[in-house]
C-alpha cells in the first residue's frame, strides 16, 4: 500500500528511452502518482519551471546535457528537491559520487520494480508538507505544526477537535518528549478562544516561591522588592486559554488557590484583599501518574476531578513509527533554514536508522537528533554515520553561549537564594560578588529575594 505522503504527487521521468520512459510512466501512474515523462535534461527543466514536481527520476545518460549536470542545476536552485538516478553498470562510479553529493539515490538497470517503488515512497516521505492532515483551508489551521499520518494520531486529534468546541477542562497526559504542550496549542487554535491569549507554564520549572506569583501576581508591597504590581499569568490568559504543564508538580498550598480559580472564576493576586474576575480554559498536561500521588497525599483529589474532565493521551513515539519520516522531513527543514545550510533530506540507510531507533526520549530526542546532524553534516544528504552519532550521544538542548550563559546565571542565582532563604548578604558572599552587583543580575532575571524567605522578613 502506498503511503499517504506519496498519494497524487508529481514525479517527472527524464530519459530517452521510450521503453523505459513507458514502462515507468505505466507502473507509477498505476499506483496513483501523476506523471510527466521528459527525453533530455533541458526539457526536465522547462517541466520544474512550469510544474514544479515532488520528486525527479532521471537516467545518467541523456543525449547533451547529462543526469549528473542536471542534478547539479537543480541542486543549486532546488536543494529539497529529491532526485533518484537510473544507471548502466558503467556509471555506477559517477552515480556512487553523485550520491555522496546529495543525490538520493541511484538504481541500476534492469531494476526490481519493487526497490523502485520502496525508494519513490522513501523519497517523498522526505518532501512532503509539514502535517499531512493539513490543508489550506483555515478550517485546518489549528493543525499548524501537527505532523502525522498514524491512526493512533488521527483518533487523538479527532478526539480532540471534538472537545476543543466545549469549555471543559482537558488533561493531557503523556511521557516527555511527546508533544503535549503542541497538542495544547492545537486545542486551543479549534477552540472558540482561538482568537484570545494562549499562555503556557511549567510547573515543575519555576521554583516554588516564585511560582506563587508568576501564576496569581502580586501588588505592590506584597513583599520586599515588590515596588509594583504585577498581573499573573492566569490574568494574562483572561480570555483565553491557561497551560499548566507539569502540573503534577504543583505545590499543595497553590493547588488549593488554583482549585479555587476554576470554581469561582476568580483570582487574588499576592498581598491581594479582594480577588479579581477571570475567565479562562485550563488545560493541563502531565508524566506523572496522579492517581498514584493523590493516593500518596501529594495531589488534591477535589483538584484532578476539575482538571480530568477529558483526558487524552499522546502515544510514544515508538508506537507511531510511520511518523518518524515525516517528522524528521519537517524538522530538517526546520533546522537547515535556522543554520542555513541547503540539505535535501536524509540518505535512505539514515532514514532506516531514525525509523528503527528506540526513541526513549520521544518526539523532542527526534527533534535533537535531526539538528545535530544537520549541524554536523557536510553534504546535502545527511548519511547514517551521523545519524548514528546523534542517537548514541546524551540529548542536548542546542543553545548558543549566550542562552546557555543566561541560564546557567538565572539558576545558580536561584539555586543561592533558596540556599540562603533568601539572605542578599549571604548570597553575595558566596557568589563573590558586591551587593549592588548582586542586586542588578537579581533585576536582570526578575528575581526577589523575599521570594525565597521562610517565616519573618529577615535583614539583608
Amino acid at each position: 500500500m502506498k503511503p499517504v505522503a506519496a498519494a497524487g504527487a508529481h514525479i517527472l521521468i527524464i530519459d530517452d528511452d521510450e521503453d523505459i520512459r513507458r514502462l515507468l510512466t505505466m507502473r507509477l501512474q498505476a499506483r496513483g502518482f501523476r506523471v510527466t515523462p521528459a527525453t533530455s535534461a533541458e526539457e526536465g527543466l522547462a517541466h520544474v519551471a512550469i510544474d514544479p514536481p515532488r520528486l525527479v527520476i532521471s537516467d545518467i545518460r541523456l543525449p547533451g546535457r547529462d543526469g549528473l549536470s542536471l542534478f547539479e542545476e537543480l541542486r543549486s536552485t532546488r536543494p529539497s528537491l529529491p532526485v533518484i538516478l537510473l544507471t548502466a553498470h558503467g556509471t555506477i562510479p559517477d552515480a556512487v559520487d553523485a550520491t555522496s553529493r546529495g543525490v538520493f539515490g541511484y538504481l541500476t538497470k534492469p531494476f526490481d520494480s519493487q526497490t523502485l517503488l520502496a525508494r519513490i515512497d522513501q523519497a517523498l516521505l522526505l518532501s512532503a508538507a509539514p502535517g499531512l492532515q493539513q490543508t489550506s483551508d483555515d478550517d485546518e489551521k489549528w493543525l499548524e505544526g501537527v505532523v502525522y499520518r498514524s491512526t493512533r494520531m488521527a483518533e487523538l486529534l479527532a478526539d480532540a477537535r471534538m472537545v476543543a468546541a466545549s469549555e471543559a477542562s482537558v488533561l493531557i497526559r503523556g511521557e516527555s518528549g511527546t508533544g503535549k504542550e503542541v497538542l495544547a496549542r492545537a486545542i486551543h487554535r479549534a477552540s472558540p478562544r482561538a482568537q484570545g491569549p494562549f499562555i503556557a507554564i511549567n510547573c515543575g520549572a519555576i521554583p516554588e516561591p516564585l511560582l506563587e506569583s508568576e501564576l496569581f501576581g502580586h501588588v505592590r508591597g506584597a513583599f520586599t522588592g515588590a515596588a509594583t504590581a504585577r498581573s499573573g499569568l492566569i490574568q494574562a490568559a483572561n480570555g483565553g486559554t491557561l497551560f499548566l504543564d507539569e502540573i503534577g508538580d504543583m505545590p499543595l498550598a497553590l493547588q488549593v488557590k488554583l482549585l479555587r480559580v476554576l470554581q469561582e472564576r476568580v483570582v487574588r493576586p499576592v498581598g491581594a484583599t479582594h480577588a479579581e474576575a477571570v475567565d479562562v480554559r485550563l488545560l493541563s498536561a502531565t508524566h506523572r501518574d496522579l492517581e498514584a500521588a493523590m493516593a500518596q497525599g501529594a495531589f488534591r483529589e477535589d483538584l484532578y476531578y476539575r482538571l480530568d474532565v477529558v483526558s487524552l493521551t499522546l502515544p510514544r513515539l515508538d508506537e507511531r513509527r510511520e511518523d518518524i519520516p515525516l517528522l524528521s522531513a519537517h524538522f530538517l527543514r526546520l533546522v537547515a533554514a535556522k543554520y542555513g545550510k541547503p540539505i535535501s533530506g536524509f540518505a535512505p540507510d539514515a532514514l532506516e536508522a531514525l525509523a528503527t531507533a528506540s526513541w526513549p526520549g520521544n518526539v523532542r530526542q527526534l527533534f535533537n537528533v535531526v539538528e545535530q546532524s544537520c549541524a554536523l553534516t557536510s553534504t546535502p544528504l545527511i548519511p547514517a554515520t551521523l545519524v548514528q552519532r546523534a542517537l548514541r550521544a546524551p540529548a542536548m538542548e542546542a543553545l548558543t553561549y549566550a542562552e546557555a550563559k543566561q541560564r546557567f546565571e538565572r539558576d545558580y542565582l536561584i539555586r543561592l537564594l533558596k540556599l540562603t532563604d533568601g539572605n542578599v548578604a549571604d548570597a553575595s558572599r558566596i557568589a563573590d560578588r558586591n551587593r549592588t552587583e548582586f542586586y542588578r543580575l537579581l533585576q536582570k532575571y526578575d528575581l526577589t529575594p523575599a521570594m525565597f524567605r521562610g517565616a519573618g522578613d529577615g535583614s539583608v
